[in-house]
């Protein structure tokens, strides 16, 4: 069974992603969304973390988010995705659950 794991906070005001990671198993998946879309961004302390992760875990952030907050897709750190509302849902179904890290 595999989760999808949403979060919204900034990794450089709450430690919501970094303990999402330590609980997300091989198999699933880390949407950043709204502040969270920070974490995905490359050239950071968390850079090598998410690398690490990245490699069990699939990465995504919704880039409406991304855009929002005038932040380029190509400072996304490699093997971060981009996914749009739709994405959102398809990520929500293919997940049998989903985990909001808050």
């Amino acid at each position: 069974m595999s989760t999808l794991h949403t979060v919204n906070k900034s990794p450089f005001a709450t430690q919501a992603l970094v303990s999402c990671l330590n609980h997300a198993k091989a198999g699933d998946a880390v949407l950043m969304i709204e502040d969270g879309v920070y974490g995905g961004l490359g050239g950071t302390g968390l850079t090598e973390i998410m690398d690490e992760f990245g490699k069990n875990v699939s990465l995504y952030v919704l880039s409406p988010d991304l855009a929002a907050r005038g932040l380029d897709p190509k400072r996304l750190i490699a093997g971060v995705e981009g996914v749009d509302y739709a994405g959102f849902v398809d990520l929500v179904a293919k997940h049998d659950r989903t985990q909001s890290w808050l």
